[in-house]
């Protein structure tokens, strides 16, 4: 799964990576959780004033605040955010809660990294996982829009997870799906509402160009932020002294 992860490049490295005319200039977030904002990159259909159509190849790139937990537009109450935080890549195409989402409403989540936590015996150690270049990287997600039986709209946002690779495998038997540059396009393009011309995305990332460490405990509490979250711990090695 993808419980967490942080946000906290600048304004200009996003707008880069996306290739946007401007990106919000956020807040560093080192510890982002399910139930709170997420701002994810989605695309629009640009529609011609004078035909009221939607042209026929193009699309614009957008940054919109989504809540981590997807509420489908069916959905009775918010409750159901609470579970679906994360898709299956395996399933999300057939899912009910997920099957309208990823047919039209695909977004991309950009960060500078995520975290898991390897079981051990002493209890859960947590692990920064990142590009070995320190460059930030999307998320695969997908989005929806709900409106209370008060009339409130809320739009909300699910991260797809895959197979690990072979740097997360060793920590966790789940990663996010990491969407590659070349595949933004495709991955956000409205028009394309085909399954199968997008499952091709959904397999782990090479794990060639990525890396982690260890970190305190000080990053289990969603509460704490800071660079300390990703701080990488140094763990001391027992020493033998010689009489």
């Amino acid at each position: 799964m993808c419980g967490r992860f942080a946000r906290f490049s600048p304004a200009h490295i996003f707008r880069m990576l996306f290739q946007l005319d401007e990106f919000l200039d956020l807040v560093p977030q080192y510890n982002i959780a399910p139930g709170q904002d997420v701002f994810a990159v989605r695309g629009i259909v640009i529609r011609d004033v004078q035909q009221r159509s939607a042209s026929p190849s193009n699309f614009t790139k957008e940054v919109s605040a989504f809540r981590w937990g997807l509420i489908p537009f069916w959905a009775k109450d918010a409750q159901i955010g609470t579970k679906t935080i994360n898709a299956r890549s395996e399933t999300v195409a057939e899912k009910p809660t997920f099957r309208e989402a990823f047919k039209k409403h695909r977004c991309l989540i950009p960060v500078d990294g995520f975290y898991e936590w390897q079981k051990q015996k002493e209890g859960k150690k947590p692990f920064f996982i990142h590009m070995a270049d320190k460059q930030p990287f999307a998320l695969g997600g997908i989005w929806d829009t709900w409106t209370s039986p008060q009339g409130q709209i809320l739009e909300s946002c699910s991260i797809l997870t895959t197979d690990p690779n072979e740097v997360v495998k060793p920590i966790h038997k789940r990663m996010p799906l990491i969407i590659e540059p070349k595949d933004f396009d495709l991955w956000l393009d409205p028009k394309v509402i085909e399954p199968d011309e997008v499952k091709p995305l959904l397999k782990p990332y090479t794990a060639t160009t990525m890396t982690a460490y260890p970190l305190s405990t000080f990053v289990n509490s969603p509460r704490n932020q800071g660079e300390q979250c990703i701080a990488e711990l140094v763990e001391k090695t027992k020493q033998t002294t010689l009489f």
